[in-house]
């Protein structure tokens, strides 16, 4: 079972782009124009270089300064809740004067591009590079400001980068209590695969838990953490031998202290993470869930949390007591904390990100009506309601209203803005006609021209997360002929996709790429 999106870590990853089925949430109103409601304006007093990424480092080599690279999007709900907690506090500005900050939008016409060169692809990514470009580490988008600037400090003052630390810590060689430390937090999630493939990834971060110094308890818990939720993102979910993972959750959530250290781990996955670790059917299971579960409450009432995270722990709270036998979060509460959560949060940024995480938990807890209603409430509000019209496609899909879903998808496309943006919003259009209404020929048609014809237009379509999407529409509308049953329409599809391949010059790198999407297959 694949978890939603607002439940895994804080990562804007491709929404439109896996090549599963559409992503999920009515007679829709006209599509809101994006441009009527301007973006919110920041505070930061961070200089930034704007996407000119070769004049940051030549001003790094000048000045024998690091660089700090953010890589996200205008619509991401995470980078946004990243601007209105960390980017706009003063400690970090501060701290930004010893760096070269350089932001690279995912929608600028290098963007995509850029991302191929530093590997980088969900949104949000942060990474610190040396002066003469040599990464040193990425930094973690979830933990709380006051923790993300103590890894931000480790990270400028480390003397190797991270793939060096990985190695000496795997082969038992010294390592100081600052690199267990940046290993601990290293988002392993937003490295592209870099230092550890996903296959290997629990493996590897349970022979970091066991290798930890006894006097570094917490990181070693946490290393373990981060093993169990790779490997509860795993499909098929294996079971774990023995009970030493539930006896340490059990430990850990026994600790105020430690629950509220590692919060960021503890809101991710945890109905997966009981089921992998205690027998089903268990006492011990849903003892488990109980008790994380009252953990999760508390860090749900922590003023000392942003909005965002007190609202995954709610939602990570409804995700447990869909546990057989578990007991089901109160409606009630639910609508409460939601209601308080809208009415407190007038930061634009930040709405961008409680909206998305409130209407997710909303959706989660089957409560479909008051999702929607939030979501609708929000378009003439947000800087970027194509986001929103996503969701409230997928509530409708849940529904099983495939005329309003897919009208969502269609107006989200209409609405949304930047060359990047449209290509994945587009894409989703055509990948939700594709599984919700793969007869109709002629809007499949359609839909596929006109994507291909934005693509054709694109600064490099074929790069990064363009890539993907394309390679994600590539692949169903092959699945969608499979067997020849809409060949007359598939040929005359990849005809027209053939002819922006032809566009590109023979020496463009993109040109194979495109050719091998949409030949046609036989």
């Amino acid at each position: 079972m694949t978890s939603p999106a607002w439940r895994l870590a804080p990562l804007c990853l491709l929404l439109f782009s896996a090549c599963s089925k559409t992503p999920e949430t009515a007679s829709p109103p006209p599509p809101v124009a994006a441009s009527s409601v301007p973006a919110p304006s920041g505070s930061s007093a961070v200089a930034w270089f704007k996407g000119d990424v070769d004049a940051a480092f030549a001003e790094a080599k000048r000045s024998n300064k690091p660089v700090f690279l953010y890589w996200g999007a205008v619509w991401c709900p995470y980078c946004n809740q990243v601007k209105a907690t960390l980017f706009n506090r003063a400690d970090f500005a501060e701290r930004a004067k010893q760096f070269v900050p350089v932001e690279l939008d995912g929608d600028s016409p290098e963007g995509q591009k850029l991302a191929a060169r530093f590997k980088v692809r969900g949104y949000p990514t942060m990474i610190l590079f040396r002066p003469d470009g040599t990464e040193l580490t990425r930094l973690p988008g979830e933990v709380d400001a006051q923790r993300y600037l103590q890894v931000l400090a480790l990270g400028m003052n480390a003397n190797r980068p991270m793939k060096e630390v990985l190695a000496a810590a795997l082969a038992g060689k010294p390592t100081t209590a600052d690199d267990w430390r940046l290993l601990a937090f290293y988002p392993f999630d937003v490295d592209e695969e870099q230092l550890v493939s996903k296959a290997a990834l629990p493996a590897t971060l349970a022979r970091l838990a066991a290798a930890v110094p006894p006097a570094e308890s917490a990181l070693a818990t946490r290393l373990a953490l981060k093993a169990f939720v790779a490997q509860a993102q795993v499909e098929p979910m294996p079971k774990l031998a023995g009970d030493a993972g539930a006896q340490l959750i059990a430990k850990l959530l026994a600790d105020p202290a430690e629950v509220r250290s590692q919060f960021d781990l503890l809101i991710v996955e945890p109905d997966k993470i009981v089921t992998l670790v205690t027998p089903a059917g268990g006492a011990q299971r849903l003892a488990l869930a109980a008790q994380w579960s009252t953990a999760l409450d508390v860090l749900s009432q922590d003023a000392s949390l942003s909005t965002t995270d007190r609202l995954s722990a709610l939602g990570a709270r409804v995700a447990l007591g869909k546990l057989p036998g578990a007991t089901a979060v109160d409606a009630a509460q639910l609508r409460s904390q939601v209601k308080a959560a809208d009415v407190a949060t007038s930061n634009g940024f930040e709405r961008q990100s409680v909206i998305y995480t409130a209407a997710g938990v909303l959706t989660d807890a089957g409560l479909l009506d008051d999702s929607d209603a939030l979501l609708k409430a929000e378009l003439k509000r947000s800087h970027a309601p194509y986001y929103f019209m996503r969701m409230l496609g997928g509530n409708a899909k849940k529904r099983g209203d495939t005329t309003a879903a897919l009208k969502w998808y269609e107006d989200a496309w209409a609405a949304s803005q930047g060359s990047a943006t449209r290509l994945q919003w587009g894409s989703g259009y055509l990948n939700g006609l594709l599984d919700l209404a793969p007869a109709d020929e002629a809007r499949i048609e359609s839909a596929a021209g006109k994507l291909f014809t934005e693509a054709a237009g694109t600064p490099n379509a074929f790069y990064e997360r363009n890539r993907a999407v394309l390679e994600c529409s590539a692949k169903k509308l092959g699945e969608w002929n499979a067997g020849g049953k809409h060949d007359a329409s598939y040929r005359r599809i990849t005809a027209q996709a053939a002819q922006l391949c032809a566009k590109l010059p023979a020496d463009d790198a993109q040109r194979p790429v495109c050719d091998s999407l949409f030949k046609v297959r036989s």
